[in-house]
């Protein structure tokens, strides 16, 4: 059940005499679908997955958080081109950074002072770190919530799956054999801490030439739907390599809107009207 914003006391000043979980609750309850992005390992795109999936949600007139909960290695702020810190209210509560009016975006990268220091956490404390980033950001009402965490299951996809109960995770994978190997192990992840799976999403799945729009399937292809069919698991589709949007994320300057027609552009529209349907969610305008 939802809460109103007018008369509960944890959605204001007086949060700090609530429990955190209270207020988590308080909070996570003003958000429809919350969508845990994972893979069985790194290097296979998870980031940019959970980044494009939510541009294309906000494209689609939806409001969208993304929370970087990869607390060793974030990649969300670069990726987006999001510099410096974000602000505290007076209330103590984080507010995120508005990439869009309806896209908005919270990583530890932008609470801390120096962005190439290393994080040496241990799980309660990393722990601690996901309670506050669920209980503390000024998130209000969205429609999604996409959260990138780190390759494998450790203590942040645990946290997710024992705070987030309602929580539906997305596994991206590569063709790769190997790839495939660690995927199967995510899934059995999560049916042992039922966490529901929205589905799988092959990343990198081939490449179409720039010149000849030849496609060529540089690792390979179709791993991923065989996978989610022994696994009996839903397959969300494939997204192409694209060397431009690996270059624009390194700039911060994400491909999006201005290029339509590319075949990687048009698979993610492909892949986000799927992860509607499988919500349930109709597109807006």
């Amino acid at each position: 059940m939802s809460c109103d914003q007018k008369s509960c006391a944890a959605c204001h000043s007086g949060a700090e005499k609530k429990s955190r979980e209270e207020l988590i609750s308080c909070k996570l309850s003003r958000i429809r679908n919350k969508v845990l992005v994972m893979s069985g390992k790194g290097g296979v795109g998870k980031s940019s997955i959970a980044s494009y999936l939510s541009m294309g949600l906000a494209q689609k007139g939806f409001q969208v958080g993304l929370l970087d909960i990869d607390l060793h290695g974030p990649s969300i702020p670069r990726m987006f081109g999001l510099r410096g810190s974000l602000e505290i209210t007076a209330d103590r509560e984080i507010i995120p950074y508005a990439y869009k009016p309806n896209l908005k975006i919270v990583s530890i990268e932008s609470l801390t002072e120096e962005t190439d220091s290393a994080i040496i956490w241990r799980g309660p404390l990393k722990h601690g770190v996901i309670k506050q980033f669920l209980a503390d950001c000024k998130w209000d009402d969205l429609d999604f919530l996409i959260i990138d965490s780190p390759p494998g299951t450790g203590d942040e996809a645990q946290t997710i799956a024992k705070m987030v109960p309602d929580a539906r995770a997305l596994i991206v994978t590569t063709p790769q054999e190997v790839a495939l190997a660690d995927v199967r192990k995510s899934i059995d992840f999560c049916r042992k801490v039922d966490l529901r799976i929205l589905g799988l999403v092959e990343n990198m799945s081939g490449l179409f030439c720039p010149h000849c729009n030849h496609f060529i399937p540089i690792f390979l292809s179709g791993g991923g739907r065989r996978t989610s069919d022994k696994m009996n698991i839903e397959y969300l589709g494939a997204l192409p390599f694209d060397p431009e949007v690996v270059e624009r994320g390194d700039r911060g300057t994400p491909v999006f809107e201005e290029n339509g027609n590319r075949p990687f552009t048009k698979a993610l529209g492909e892949f986000t009207e799927t992860v509607l349907q499988k919500l349930g969610e109709q597109p807006r305008g």
